[in-house]
């Protein structure tokens, strides 16, 4: 939790972030993440100062558990001083002890971004899924959560000035912003109309910015001029250069090998290659032969790709 200290910005983290959609992805099924098209609603987590603080924050809870459809979870929360935003003890279960900051005492309105992560939590160690380490772990957490429908919250508990700054998760902004451009892409909504935060538009448009670039690479068809041009390019020396092992150039997302498909025997040219490139929903490589127009699809989110390799 960023409380008054310089806010991190840009994506540092941007590589972990695309492989946490892409484990979430696999070890969900496509058909699971469809299940969680429509996001936590602004008015089932809202929270206002004549409210009970703990009645209220339990009934936070109880929304986050029937979100991430955890019926047998019981979310106990606890306040007391700490470091971090929460905290949560992560036993077998059914009961879970949540422990928030005591500044959420008088922060009310963002209770429900600290629960939309720790729950997270709970229902990663249900589905036995998690990063080594614990800064790639706490990653795959605000990503899931911002993916499935909850994570809007976080983004909008973000808030800056010039004498203050808050900031819950350990996502940058735009990285919050980048995984919700991602979920609204997939199933046309827009959380920006939930923001109460003007920064967290900021970022949230800046995040969506990279993830429509994402289905703009080549070998995709709407691909822009410079990277059609550079992709050629790379085609040629790969097919000059033929490599048992993957040739990928510099700074681009795809890579080129010989296809082992083609039968043996002489080319009057140069040999038959395949590009891997990723996936723009879930990011899985994607390997099809260089001939042309080629439709895909991709078998882990099932999203139809027009390539022109």
């Amino acid at each position: 939790m960023a409380n008054g200290g310089p806010v991190e910005h840009g994506y540092p983290h941007l590589e972990t972030v695309r492989a946490a959609i892409n484990a979430l992805y696999k070890r969900l099924s496509y058909d699971t993440v469809q299940t969680f098209a429509t996001s936590v609603a602004p008015a089932d987590v809202a929270f206002c100062d004549t409210d009970d603080l703990y009645l209220g924050a339990q009934r936070v809870a109880h929304e986050m558990v029937r979100h991430y459809r955890l019926p047998d979870a019981r979310m106990i929360v606890g306040f007391r001083e700490m470091t971090h935003a929460a905290n949560v003890e992560l036993a077998a279960g059914p009961e879970y002890f949540i422990e928030l900051n005591d500044r959420f005492r008088t922060h009310r309105r963002d209770i429900g971004a600290a629960l939309a992560h720790e729950v997270m939590h709970v229902y990663l160690h249900r589905l036995d899924l998690s990063f080594p380490g614990t800064r790639d772990n706490e990653i795959l957490t605000d990503t899931a959560a911002a993916y499935l429908g909850a994570g809007w919250l976080l983004l909008d508990a973000f808030r800056e000035d010039a004498a203050s700054s808050q900031k819950l998760g350990y996502l940058t902004p735009e990285e919050f912003g980048y995984v919700l451009a991602k979920r609204a892409l997939l199933f046309d909504e827009d959380p920006a109309i939930w923001f109460t935060s003007p920064q967290a538009y900021t970022a949230y448009t800046a995040g969506m910015e990279l993830a429509r670039r994402d289905t703009r690479r080549p070998p995709l068809t709407a691909a822009g001029w410079a990277g059609r041009r550079r992709y050629a390019r790379d085609r040629r020396h790969a097919q000059d250069h033929p490599s048992p092992d993957a040739s990928q150039p510099g700074g681009v997302p795809y890579s080129f090998t010989p296809d082992s498909t083609d039968p043996p025997g002489d080319h009057d040219g140069p040999g038959p290659l395949r590009v891997s490139f990723p996936c723009p929903t879930c990011h899985q490589r994607i390997r099809v032969p260089v001939r042309g127009r080629v439709r895909a699809r991709c078998g882990v989110c099932r999203t139809v790709l027009e390539c022109d390799t």
